[in-house]
This record gives structure tokens, C-alpha cells and sequence, in this order.
């Protein structure tokens, strides 16, 4: 299931619920989907989506900082409430063990033994 549709059931539900921030934040995320859709003129892959998602949370807590830093509490928490939703549809990131073993399965791959096989590694 592609991740608009996920999100479209999302905010069906929400709208059921009467969850008005979550339904909020749920149509937030799908028109920022959906402009990115229209400006590439075509559906977007797995990878455009994650980064379209990607840059939203940057935003989201960018704007939670700013409205932080302005002593608007109440706005920088809205911001926060919208963060969590949208996180909910982003992938878990790796950990740290996890992505020092596929490093090594790279270096090892490559048969890498010096800096100078960085490149290849890569």
C-alpha cells in the first residue's frame, strides 16, 4: 500500500475519531505529497516520498525552535503534536550497531584496507 493511501486512511479515521490535530497534521502531510506529485508530474517513488517527509519534519522542528525561542509555548507544542504524526510515517532510523554492521559488510565487500579505498567503499 502506497503511502498516500495509507495516509489518506489515516485521516478518514481521524475525521471518524473527530481528532482534529491529528486530522490537521494528516492533511498537512498528504498536500505536501501531492504538490511534490504535481511539480515532478508524475507519483512519486518510495525514496521522494521519504525525503518530501523528511523535509517536513525539518520544518516542523525548525518551527517548534523558532516559536521556542519567541516564548510561544502553545504553537511550538502544535508543532510538536504535528512531528509525532508525521513520524508515524517515516521509517525507524538504523542504529548504531546496525549501521556499523553494514559498513562493515561494505568494507569487506570492497576488500578495503586503507583510506584510500574509501572511494570505492562508498
Amino acid at each position: 500500500m502506497s503511502l498516500i493511501v495509507r495516509l489518506e486512511e489515516e485521516l478518514k479515521q481521524a475525521m471518524v475519531a473527530r481528532d482534529e490535530t491529528r486530522r490537521d497534521a494528516l492533511r498537512l502531510i498528504l498536500s505536501s505529497l501531492r504538490s511534490a506529485e504535481k511539480e515532478l508530474q508524475r507519483p512519486l517513488h518510495d525514496d521522494e516520498e521519504l525525503q518530501v517527509l523528511q523535509r517536513e519534519r525539518k520544518r516542523r522542528l525548525e518551527a517548534a525552535e523558532a516559536f521556542r525561542g519567541g516564548g510561544r509555548e502553545e504553537q511550538a507544542a502544535g508543532e510538536e503534536q504535528e512531528l509525532a504524526v508525521l513520524e508515524e510515517f517515516m521509517p525507524a532510523p538504523l542504529s548504531e550497531d546496525e549501521l556499523e554492521e553494514i559498513i562493515d559488510d561494505a568494507i569487506a565487500e570492497v576488500g578495503a584496507t586503507s583510506i584510500r579505498d574509501l572511494g570505492r567503499v562508498m
